[in-house]
């Protein structure tokens, strides 16, 4: 019905000529430049070589699962032991060193700060230092006055004492 009636909006159809040169200054405008090109080439190539080999690796490791399963199975009754023995001596030998290390690190340290020398973290334990006998001088101060008044309640209390 619009075809048939010209003053319809839709019975005008637009007129869309190919015109190849504004298509062509189009896509010139639109097209990556040679670093992109370069850039996107390595990604596809590097991406595909990538994959490959993780294709290789899967593949292998698959591969030798079932091969070295039986193996493994009828054989696990001599790994077990040995690996759990191999496990807890190197879990022990990495233990006693690591503690070794903290013990070297700590006298190192309490020799410089007994020597003066003012290792890291020396501030924090002479501020620790200082606000502990600051405790322990307010806690004697007040244990002589609450003491006191103590002797004399306890006087008071029981006066033969």
């Amino acid at each position: 019905m619009a075809d048939l009636n010209p003053s319809h909006p839709r019975a005008t159809r637009p007129n869309h000529t190919f015109n190849a040169n504004s298509f062509l200054r189009k896509l010139q405008t639109h097209a990556p430049n040679s670093t992109q090109i370069i850039g996107f080439l390595t990604l596809f190539i590097s991406g595909s070589i990538l994959l490959f080999l993780t294709g290789i690796t899967v593949t292998a490791t698959v591969l030798a699962v079932i091969f070295f399963t039986p193996l493994l199975i009828v054989s696990s009754p001599i790994w077990v032991p040995v690996l759990t023995v191999l496990f807890l001596s190197v879990a022990g030998f990495l233990s006693f060193s690591g503690i070794g290390v903290m013990f070297v690190a700590g006298l190192s340290w309490m020799y410089r700060y007994f020597r003066g020398l003012h290792p890291p973290g020396s501030d924090r334990v002479d501020y620790a230092r200082s606000r502990i006998y600051d405790t322990a001088s307010h806690v004697k101060d007040y244990a002589r006055e609450y003491g006191g008044y103590l002797q004399s309640k306890v006087k008071d209390a029981a006066p033969g004492a």
